[in-house]
């Protein structure tokens, strides 16, 4: 985010893009959402899961009020959806079989305190690990698409033009290898180890997504963990700097390796078309973007979880702060990101989502 974005600008541009995009074609068919809390739009609200925030405030600026998403208003996947001109991309689990057979523009899988590992997240209960996301898209492909398209060809068109949006790996950290007293791989595997089975993983999912249609991938590395106010509020000793360094040390082991591994499948998976997005240096430069209290937290969280009270007050200032609650960003920085990476020239590289959508390939449905 290195443009400094003035707040009442973007909130106009906010407005603004809600009411162009009603009309607008859209780019793309679909967008199929994968990943973590991040993305979530309500996944985990029929979970027993301490991960679950439908409830006040948790969108107090989003329409419809609190739906099971993570931050005040609206996700980076709802910002790019809309900017594609699909509507909000509904949650798989609180879709009814009617509205699942009926759904053309994309459904979003993914869900609160969810990893690459099945493991991952399950001491806060209840989750949907990427491999059940991904179940969940195969039933999608065999019990409502086939009914929507009935002819192969036309149902391979429509996957083979829709986005697939990956954004998962953080958890895999947080709810997992940074807490030895729950999960084993800090003891079971060196840093260098970790990452290489995370990438590993993670490959073989992307692979069977492809396997199942999925030509399009946005792929996202894992961003600053050690600047989340839960992981420097917690640390021990405190950090001299303003982020935990050994924190997103870890991190940047995984990300290193992600390109390389997204540059043999983009070579190896016939017809495939790889974005990768850059999490990591999304918020770099969040002061630039405006954001004057960068690691504030919007509201009063629980310590157990880093999530807002229920029916507590939030934050006036929400136009200025980074963090939403202990760990997920505010409307307006996913705002920013989501800008960033659908028709900016540098947080997804090698194009950006809207080239992406705009992209076809001879070999689509190889």
């Amino acid at each position: 985010m290195a443009k400094k974005f003035p707040m009442a600008l973007l909130l106009v541009s906010i407005f603004l893009h809600s009411l162009l995009v009603k009309g607008e074609s859209s780019l793309a068919p679909a967008l199929y959402v994968f990943g973590d809390s991040l993305s979530d739009s309500g996944n985990n609200n029929l979970l027993q899961t301490k991960a679950k925030v439908n409830y006040k405030p948790y969108g107090v600026d989003f329409p419809s009020g609190a739906t099971g998403r993570f931050t005040n208003g609206k996700t980076m996947v709802d910002f790019i959806a809309q900017s594609l001109g699909l509507p909000f991309i509904p949650a798989y689990s609180g879709f009814s079989t009617t509205e699942k057979n009926n759904t053309t523009s994309g459904v979003n899988y993914a869900s609160g305190a969810a990893g690459i590992l099945p493991e991952t997240g399950t001491a806060m209960g209840e989750i949907l690990c990427l491999d059940k996301q991904i179940d969940y898209f195969k039933e999608t492909i065999r019990k409502h698409l086939s009914r929507i398209y009935s002819k192969p060809l036309d149902r391979a068109k429509h996957l083979s033009k829709s986005i697939f949006y990956i954004a998962i790996g953080s958890n895999d950290y947080i709810n997992n290898y940074l807490k030895p007293e729950r999960y084993g791989t800090s003891k079971g595997y060196t840093p260098q180890q970790f990452a290489d089975l995370l990438v590993h993983r993670l490959r073989q999912h992307i692979r069977k997504l492809y396997s199942l249609g999925a030509r399009k991938f946005v792929v996202f590395n894992i961003g600053r963990l050690g600047c989340v106010p839960a992981i420097v509020n917690t640390a021990n000793p405190k950090p001299s700097t303003p982020c935990v360094e050994d924190v997103n040390n870890l991190v940047k082991l995984y990300n290193t390796k992600l390109p390389s591994m997204i540059k043999k499948l983009d070579k190896t998976l016939s017809g495939s078309t790889f974005v990768r997005g850059d999490a990591y240096n999304m918020g770099k430069n969040s002061s630039e973007a405006g954001f004057t209290a960068a690691q504030t937290v919007c509201c009063k969280v629980n310590a157990d979880t880093g999530q807002c009270r229920q029916d507590s007050t939030p934050c006036k200032n929400r136009t200025q702060v980074l963090f939403w609650d202990a760990y997920h960003p505010t409307e307006i920085a996913n705002h920013v990101a989501a800008s960033d990476c659908y028709s900016g020239p540098s947080a997804c590289v090698p194009m950006n989502i809207k080239q992406l959508a705009q992209y076809s390939s001879k070999m689509c449905l190889s």
